[in-house]
């Protein structure tokens, strides 16, 4: 006769990673740490963890031998042409390599959460490309450990020899751009910048200002306008600018987003571009050449600039060394019908 052990029988199993993080209510990333023995975990959450797997047991759960044939490639935000001109390099050179392209966004933010690096150690890509963003020390080891590469495209912050990265060069731009104008014969020329956290922008900000200093033409205070690279940008600051006692015949508008936002607000007061006031944007994205006028800018090659940080990531992925742990492309001056010289 067969002898059926009920309490056998329900016994339950022990739990994931994900399960205890749920009990415990705290990151998959914390648990993994305690049961792998890390010390950065606080005393009292560590003990937590500790009770609930000797309470219910821990269940690993098996790793897949390779990594999945993925590129993982995450932006700050999805907006705009950028992304576009990112996602078209990456995914040439995915394609030569027969991999797909996984794309996620941090919903404006430039540094990635919890969720996101839990999300992304789950499917194990064969790299990881952030888009004008910057991880944590605490994220790059984890993808480190996980031996899942990761490359930094247009970073926010100084990278550093550590990371790999590729970016443009922003410095040069705003010089320039902003010696385009001068010898135009402008000698109030505004800058509206990007954020003030982002290397790009300070870049283009320093460059802007050597220009003016070559020239000896003082920098006004008045005619740097802080910005975000939103259209929005160029709208409200044209409007303040135009406002001013001795306002400028010029502005520098960080990306071509702000300088789309300058265009509207020129429209709106009645200023016509280039015979009452010049402008120069910066990215050279596509749209802009179908501008009225037509908008001269710094074009700084982004997809090619992606194309390179995947070959980056497929070199890395392979277990081989590269050449170099920075690229940086050359900016290029692409005039149109948006400049000329200021009014006599």
């Amino acid at each position: 006769m067969t002898v059926f052990d009920e309490s056998a029988a329900s016994e339950p199993e022990p739990l994931t990673l994900a399960q205890l993080a749920e009990l415990a209510g705290v990151s998959t990333a914390t648990v993994s740490k305690v049961v792998n023995g890390r010390s950065a975990v606080a005393p009292e959450t560590r003990a937590m963890v500790e009770a609930l797997i000797r309470k219910h047991g821990f269940r690993r759960q098996r790793r897949r031998s390779s990594p999945a044939a993925v590129l993982e490639l995450v932006f700050h935000e999805l907006a705009g042409d950028y992304p576009t001109e990112i996602a078209r390099g990456v995914g040439q050179v995915a394609r030569e390599h027969h991999l797909a392209v996984a794309i996620s966004e941090l919903q404006g933010h430039h540094t990635p959460g919890g969720d996101w690096l839990e999300d992304v150690l789950s499917r194990r890509p064969t790299g990881v490309i952030a888009v004008f963003s910057s991880l944590t020390d605490a994220q790059r080891e984890w993808l480190s450990t996980r031996k899942i590469p990761l490359v930094l495209l247009d970073p926010t912050g100084d990278p550093g020899h550590l990371v790999p990265s590729v970016g443009a060069g922003n410095w040069n731009g705003g010089l320039t751009a902003t010696r385009h104008l001068l010898e135009l014969g402008h000698r109030r020329i505004a800058i509206i910048t990007g954020p003030s956290h982002a290397l790009s922008s300070r870049a283009r900000l320093d460059g802007y200002r050597a220009a003016l200093d070559t020239l000896g033409v003082p920098v006004d205070p008045d005619l740097i306008c802080p910005g975000d690279y939103r259209i929005e940008d160029g709208l409200t600051h044209t409007y303040r600018l135009l406002q001013l006692p001795d306002p400028p015949t010029a502005v520098f508008a960080s990306n071509d987003g702000q300088a789309i936002g300058v265009y509207h607000a020129a429209y709106r007061l009645g200023l016509r571009i280039p015979q009452d006031f010049s402008v120069i944007g910066f990215d050279d994205m596509p749209p802009v050449r179908w501008a009225v006028p037509p908008l001269t800018t710094i074009r700084q090659p982004l997809s090619e600039m992606a194309a390179a940080a995947a070959r980056m990531l497929v070199t890395l992925a392979a277990g081989e060394p590269l050449p170099t742990n920075r690229q940086e492309f050359a900016t290029t001056l692409v005039i149109r019908d948006s400049t000329a010289p200021p009014k006599r």
